[in-house]
């Protein structure tokens, strides 16, 4: 299919009785979830004294609009489509694709990052994600790793060869095939031009891959701003990247020719003003702040923390945009990048009480994240005593069959302006409640 024909765009069934297909009706949020080894009293006491904590540093303020937060929908078009139905923000009509309700005219829609990789279909998924753009929603589109990492790979394959940055096409790793194989597709199979002026297939694996002393200069010239540890890992990580990497595209059938010409149409479609895709890291941001709710793709760690007190959360989406632009390096081993990876683990950079209590002096009482994928709905957790709605719902296809659920995920966070937070899953019976009201009474 030759770049530049319009699409259709193909919606999902919209089910007439909505969100009440899956639930019985609404119950109470509490903190943690099935099988959490805490008492449930033992739990609600946690959760009311860290909400006293945090208002006795500022008010609790709540956005003006409502906000409806999908995230991680990672290509499948089909749970996005049919999450944004369930928020009750968006209908679907055959012909004219997304139309918003009179709620979805109030709202705010976040989306969470992870737009790719996985699959069915990316394609389909960044063309609903534009459809809804296009048919009046504000909508806030933050960036995810498995997005980012497709960046960093375009964005590297432009710079002179360098041991900071010579290995992030490979550092993309075997998840980003499929969305290469897809372009390769639905743009180049087929056509005699595909692989005009590409060079031999031994050129374009050397474009592409780090040198073969890339381990030991890389090692040379990060000593000392990474840690040790850190370091070994990446080197290790590297090894297994690289050579996954060369086995997954032989996989799908694609030399290093055709996935070096993809790579190169990619940056266009991507990357050049005028491309079909250029509006989706054009419009990408770090974080977004409504009220003394925070949303990002994965957490906060104490630097991070750090650049929102001197500046507001703009000073972070600023340095999102300038590393990304001009240091690829500090970029993703960093705490901008650990924003959207951070799993709160030992390797993870440290989230301290300190800084904590720093944010909530910012007025920021709750961090509304995707990442952490759950098999039961949304969840509510406390990180040094920070307030966390866990909101990636496990919506495609493939992660489900993994984790042995069925069918798509369909589900959506909403906060509203009344004081209240919803969790809608179709992996969950009820509708979940949080009124921090409830515990500050």
């Amino acid at each position: 299919m030759a770049a530049g024909v319009a699409h259709k765009l193909q919606f999902g069934s919209q089910a007439d009785d909505g969100v009440e297909k899956f639930v019985s009706g609404y119950e109470p949020w509490e903190l943690g979830g099935r099988g959490d080894s805490f008492k449930l009293a033992k739990r609600r006491t946690q959760l009311r004294e860290s909400l006293e904590k945090s208002v006795s540093e500022h008010p609790w303020v709540w956005p003006k609009r409502s906000i409806i937060f999908v995230s991680d929908p990672h290509a499948d078009a089909e749970a996005f489509q049919e999450s944004l139905v369930v928020s009750g923000g968006v209908k679907l009509h055959r012909r004219r694709g997304f139309v918003l309700t009179a709620a979805g005219r109030k709202a705010s829609f976040v989306i969470g990052g992870d737009c790719l990789d996985k699959g069915p279909s990316n394609l389909a998924l960044l063309r609903s994600v534009k459809a809804l753009m296009d048919c009046g929603a504000d909508v806030k589109l933050l960036a995810g790793n498995h997005d980012v990492r497709f960046l960093i790979g375009l964005r590297a394959m432009r710079l002179p060869a360098h041991c900071d940055t010579e290995h992030m096409f490979a550092r993309m790793s075997p998840k980003v095939v499929p969305l290469i194989h897809e372009i390769y597709q639905h743009y180049l199979q087929g056509s005699k031009r595909a692989l005009r002026g590409v060079p031999s297939g031994e050129e374009c694996q050397k474009r592409l891959l780090p040198a073969t002393d890339w381990f030991e200069r890389f090692e040379m010239s990060a000593r000392g701003r990474m840690p040790d540890e850190t370091l070994q890992r990446e080197l290790t990580r590297m090894q297994k990247k690289i050579s996954g990497f060369e086995s997954a595209f032989a996989d799908v059938g694609m030399d290093w020719r055709e996935v070096y010409a993809t790579a190169r149409l990619c940056q266009k479609l991507f990357l050049k003003r005028g491309g079909e895709f250029f509006w989706f890291f054009n419009k990408m941001q770090l974080a977004y702040r409504s009220g003394s709710f925070l949303f990002i793709h994965a957490g906060l760690d104490d630097q991070a923390i750090e650049i929102i007190k001197r500046d507001g959360v703009k000073s972070l989406n600023k340095l999102y945009k300038q590393q990304l632009r001009h240091n690829l390096f500090d970029f993703y081993y960093g705490s901008v990048a650990n924003t959207m990876r951070t799993k709160y683990r030992d390797v993870d950079m440290p989230l301290s009480n300190g800084a904590v209590a720093e944010l909530c002096r910012q007025g920021i009482h709750a961090v509304v994240h995707g990442h952490r994928n759950r098999l039961d709905g949304q969840r509510l957790m406390l990180r040094q005593g920070l307030l966390h709605i866990e909101a990636d719902i496990t919506m495609d296809r493939n992660s489900r069959l993994k984790e042995g659920l069925t069918g798509i995920g369909i589900g959506a966070t909403i906060i509203e302006p009344t004081g209240r937070v919803l969790g809608v899953s179709n992996d969950y019976p009820a509708i979940k409640e949080f009124s921090p009201a409830r515990y500050l009474q």
